[in-house]
């Protein structure tokens, strides 16, 4: 079995460079309308752009589609889960040195369990999660300390400019995002 994600994304060329830095490989398929500068110019009869990652592990069809659309829509994140904490802090290490700026959020209690992650957050701000859950819990009291989310917001980049530009860089000087509130990250059904 494998799982198949689509996602509508507004520009193929970026999100194709995120993608490929967050999976480490690149798209087996990749479509962009030649003498195009962006979906913005795209002319009448022009192709969308459309790229596809297909991933041994963890088994993924990830397809991305360029298409206009409203930011915010109904999908809430997405998420590779993991065996252990070490894996996690592999993806968070490989994102890292990919130039991702990660989120992390190490003994939470979401979902009703305890979990370890780390979050990205593509072009479109797409949310994706590297996670393992460590414990299940099936107290509701147990859920309340759930961020579940990360927006990266213009401070953060001016944060990482900043840290980038200081007297005092190192290779280790990393920036992480800024946290969007939420009540929970899942909501009861």
């Amino acid at each position: 079995m494998k799982v198949h994600i689509s996602l509508n994304v507004s520009d193929i060329e970026r999100s194709v460079a995120f993608y490929e830095k967050m999976l480490g490989t690149k798209p087996v398929k990749y479509i962009v309308p030649n003498g195009r500068e962006g979906f913005n110019s795209r002319q009448e009869g022009d192709r969308p752009g459309y790229a596809k990652f297909d991933i041994e592990n963890p088994p993924l069809n990830l397809v991305l589609n360029e298409a206009a659309f409203d930011s915010g829509g109904s999908l809430s994140h997405l998420g590779l889960q993991v065996n252990d904490t070490d894996h996690v802090l592999e993806f968070r290490q490989k994102w890292i040195d990919e130039g991702l700026i990660t989120f992390d959020e190490m003994g939470v209690n979401c979902c009703y369990a305890r979990q370890d992650k780390t979050w990205v957050s593509d072009p479109d701000g797409n949310e994706w999660e590297a996670f393992v859950v460590l414990e299940n819990l099936e107290d509701h009291a147990q859920n309340d300390s759930c961020h579940g989310s990360i927006e990266l917001t213009e401070s953060v980049e001016e944060e990482k400019s900043a840290a980038s530009s200081g007297c005092c860089e190192t290779e280790e000087t990393k920036v992480t995002a800024v946290e969007t509130k939420r009540e929970t990250c899942c909501p009861a059904n």
